[in-house]
């Protein structure tokens, strides 16, 4: 598909964030399957939401999850932490389905796509040695739309574009800034908090790679 979404409507994806694209779901099943309770979600707009983020250090890591639906996918967008890059919790996401994660949390980027409870593909994109031997279309495509965003302090929205046009979805910042379903959820009380999860400095290791269709 050829490349419509504006990255410049895109500031929403350029500081710490979290965004995952599931199909078929609802909002409510997004945030269960998060760990959240669906119940404590508000109709919020992005201001009034982001005022539910705890400010004292003593709350641990918190994350303000805004979902909804568009067409046929549903999205969750965190800000804050980073549940929705965990392989715990994209595995329950992608769990008779197929997800995509698009993430900026501690220093890393990370693109992944998942299918079924499977990592289908995971890279940060322009790091060469998280590149898959197999043959991606995602990373020459996201290789070319950086290299032509170099310099302009667009963080991943030129990757979160990609996905949106891929989808066939608008998420801008007027889209986003209207109110959306909206609650916070604690790092502990998320899947990847489970016992049994793993993680690198790197990030999940992904099980295993197959072709993306």
């Amino acid at each position: 598909m050829e490349a419509g979404t504006d990255v410049r409507s895109l500031r929403w994806a350029v500081a710490w964030m979290c965004v995952t694209f599931t199909r078929g779901l609802d909002p409510e099943e997004v945030f269960t399957r998060y760990g959240a309770e669906p119940s404590q979600a508000r109709l919020l707009d992005w201001d009034t939401a982001s005022d539910l983020i705890p400010g004292g250090s003593g709350d641990g890591i918190v994350s303000l999850l805004r979902a909804g639906r568009l067409g046929d996918w549903a999205f969750c967008v965190e800000e804050e932490g980073g549940i929705g890059f965990e392989e715990e919790t994209l595995a329950e996401l992608s769990r008779g389905t197929e997800t995509y994660s698009v993430a900026t949390t501690e220093g890393i980027d990370v693109f992944q796509y998942w299918r079924n409870g499977e990592c289908v593909e995971y890279f940060e994109p322009g790091m060469e040695h998280t590149r898959s031997e197999q043959a991606s279309p995602w990373w020459d495509r996201m290789q070319e739309t950086l290299a032509a965003h170099e310099g302009e302090d667009a963080g991943m929205a030129p990757v979160v574009a990609l996905v949106l046009d891929h989808l066939s979805i608008t998420l801008d910042d007027t889209a986003l800034a209207g109110p959306w379903p909206s609650l916070t959820l604690a790092e502990d009380d998320a899947p990847s908090a489970s016992p049994g999860h793993t993680w690198t400095n790197e990030g999940p290791i992904p099980p295993g790679t197959v072709e993306i269709l």
